[in-house]
């Protein structure tokens, strides 16, 4: 299957650089509401047949001209939602930021403990987000979409992709309606072909790739 993740487009929370993840959570900005409506064109080129959002309106919102555009009813799964910010919920400092993504980053398949303070952990998160793509895989179908968040996308990539490292996730944001495109399946395991339009390839993606187009890893991708 073709797996299409899709970061929601840009919220006032982003401008401000708050960590929220709370539903509802925050309205797409007008600068938004324009990426998502660039989204039809952007994903044209797909034979979608599946969109799933998360249960936050922004992820909705965003989703909503791309399903317009291909007659689609997207399923709302709370399980792609963003991973909970718990006690640094509404918070944009520094040491709010480093709380919740260093634990997030720490999480290794030996190692799924590390929470969020008053949030999740690993094994958490990776259960309610693998229950989703299975979900979607039982289906059958041979494209789909998924519409989540930041955090959520740099986290589940590297832990199930055979080709992306949890550095290069760790350094490398997805930006308001970026896209990462994964082809496989459960069984067989995924292999990220495109990042952000960036080209992956190998058994795992060169470390130099880490320094290309990075940003500081406690960058607010919520």
């Amino acid at each position: 299957m073709r797996l299409i993740l899709v970061r929601h487009g840009q919220t006032s929370s982003n401008v401000e650089g708050l960590l929220d993840t709370r539903e509802p959570g925050a309205d797409l900005t007008d600068l938004g509401r324009e990426q998502a409506a660039a989204l039809p064109d952007v994903l044209g080129a797909e034979p979608i047949d599946l969109i799933v959002t998360s249960t936050l309106v922004r992820t909705q919102q965003t989703a909503a001209p791309l399903a317009d555009a291909l007659g689609l009813e997207p399923w709302i799964r709370d399980g792609v939602r963003e991973i909970s910010a718990g006690d640094y919920e509404m918070r944009g400092d520094p040491e709010a930021v480093r709380g919740y993504l260093e634990p997030i980053f720490s999480w290794r398949e030996d190692d799924l403990t590390g929470r969020v303070l008053g949030g999740e952990n690993g094994a958490e998160f990776y259960e309610r987000f693998d229950g989703v793509v299975d979900e979607i895989l039982a289906t059958g179908v041979r494209t789909a979409v998924i519409v989540s968040h930041g955090a959520a996308i740099r986290s589940w990539v590297p832990a199930r992709a055979d080709n992306v490292s949890g550095e290069f996730a760790a350094r490398t944001p997805v930006s308001n309606t970026g896209v990462v495109v994964l082809e496989g399946d459960r069984r067989t395991g995924w292999t990220v072909l495109t990042w952000e339009d960036q080209a992956l390839g190998g058994p795992e993606v060169d470390t130099s790739l880490a320094d290309g187009p990075a940003g500081d890893p406690v960058d607010v991708d919520a």
